[in-house]
């Protein structure tokens, strides 16, 4: 499916390795990646990814979709303890839902893609299959394994579960959160 990544090199020189440049992850096989800020403004990226949509969940702007909001969310809030998010997940849902229906491809990012642009990733998750913040958790983590969202946004997306479950499900004091 990527055939980008493909190469013929067994050995590589300490300069290349230092200006190899990561992907986003996969969060959903070839629609949804999850990154960073300077993967959301890497034009080889987007070429190869065919990445159509943009969900920015960080106060700066890429020059990708500016002044389209037909293909851009751009949600300005603070990575702190204090930023809410949780008003916002409805909307991100909608949007991310809308561009898998045209069959775009979507990536979601944040700064660092650690904390913000994960938590909106799992709130989305759990909207669209229904899961427990546990099983979204776990995903993610498979997929981007230095994922962390801070602990705001933590009760933030438990407040989700209960909205999407009716209830409590997580239990968010376990060290793993």
């Amino acid at each position: 499916m990527y055939h980008f990544f493909r190469t013929q090199k067994i050995i590589w020189m300490p300069q290349e390795l230092d200006a190899f440049q990561p992907y986003p992850v996969e969060i959903m096989p070839g629609r949804i990646f999850l990154g960073n800020l300077s993967q959301a403004c890497n034009r080889k990226m987007h070429k190869d990814l065919k990445i159509k949509a943009h969900v920015n969940i960080s106060m700066e702007t890429t020059p990708y979709f500016k002044g389209n909001e037909d293909k851009l969310l751009h949600i300005k809030i603070e990575d702190s303890l204090h930023a809410s998010l949780l008003p916002f997940f409805r909307h991100i849902c909608h949007f991310m839902e809308l561009h898998l229906q045209l069959s775009s491809v979507i990536l979601v990012f944040s700064t660092q893609g650690i904390s913000r642009s994960s938590a909106a990733v799992m709130a989305f998750l759990m909207h669209h299959n229904g899961e427990t913040l546990k099983r979204s958790w776990a995903h993610v983590k498979k997929c981007k394994n230095n994922m962390h969202p801070n602990r705001g946004l933590v009760s933030q997306l438990l407040e989700w579960e209960k909205i999407i479950h009716g209830d409590y499900i997580t239990d968010i004091m376990d060290p793993v959160y």
